[in-house]
C-alpha cells in the first residue's frame, strides 16, 4: 500500500465524513492533528471555491479527535465553533490543516484549527492562511458501554503525545 492509499484508509477509519470529501489525515496525536484536502468540486460552493462549511467540518472533526485522545479517550462533545475565513481556495488547490490544543481542562478543552493553502511550488509548504477556528468541547463525558471501542482507531494511529 503506498503512502496515499495509507492516508486514505486511515482517514476512512478515523472519520468517514472527512474521508467522503477527500480529506487525508496525516499526523494523529493528543497534541496535534494534521492533514490535507485537495479542493475538488465535491467540497466547493457554486463559485468553485472551498465551501466555508467544509472548513468548519474539518475544524470540528480534527478538534474532536484530538480532544478524545487528550481526555484519555473519554466521550467528547463540541459545544462551540467559531471560525474566521480569510481567503478562498479554488478547485485544484490543496488545503493544509493543523489542530492543536489551546486549553486542556478537566471538563472542557479548546482547540485551535488553522487551514492554509499549500504553496504550489513546494508540496507540503504552507502558503497563505484560509481560515482559523476555535472549537470548545466538553471532555468529561462517560463512554456508554456499547461504545467502549470508540477510540480504538485513534489508539491504532496515534503517535506519542508531546503534551
Amino acid at each position: 500500500m503506498d503512502d496515499q492509499q495509507s492516508k486514505s484508509s486511515k482517514t476512512a477509519e478515523l472519520d468517514p465524513v472527512l474521508h467522503s470529501i477527500g480529506f487525508e489525515i496525516e499526523e494523529v496525536s493528543p497534541s496535534q492533528l494534521t492533514g490535507r484536502l485537495p479542493v475538488t468540486a465535491r467540497c466547493c460552493q457554486p463559485f468553485k471555491v472551498l465551501h466555508g462549511g467544509v472548513s468548519a467540518l474539518v475544524a470540528e472533526g480534527l478538534a474532536s479527535m484530538g480532544a478524545h485522545m487528550a481526555s484519555g479517550y473519554r466521550r467528547v462533545a463540541g459545544v462551540s465553533l467559531s471560525i474566521n475565513h480569510f481567503r478562498s481556495a479554488a478547485v485544484g488547490d490543496v488545503v493544509l490543516a493543523r489542530a492543536a490544543p489551546v486549553h486542556l481542562g478537566r471538563s472542557t478543552q479548546v482547540w485551535e484549527v488553522k487551514l492554509w493553502k499549500q504553496d504550489p511550488s513546494v508540496p507540503g509548504k504552507k502558503g497563505p492562511p484560509i481560515s482559523e477556528s476555535r472549537v470548545t468541547l466538553l471532555c468529561n463525558l462517560p463512554v456508554p458501554n456499547h461504545l467502549n471501542n470508540a477510540g480504538d482507531a485513534l489508539k491504532k494511529y496515534a503517535t506519542a503525545s508531546r503534551l
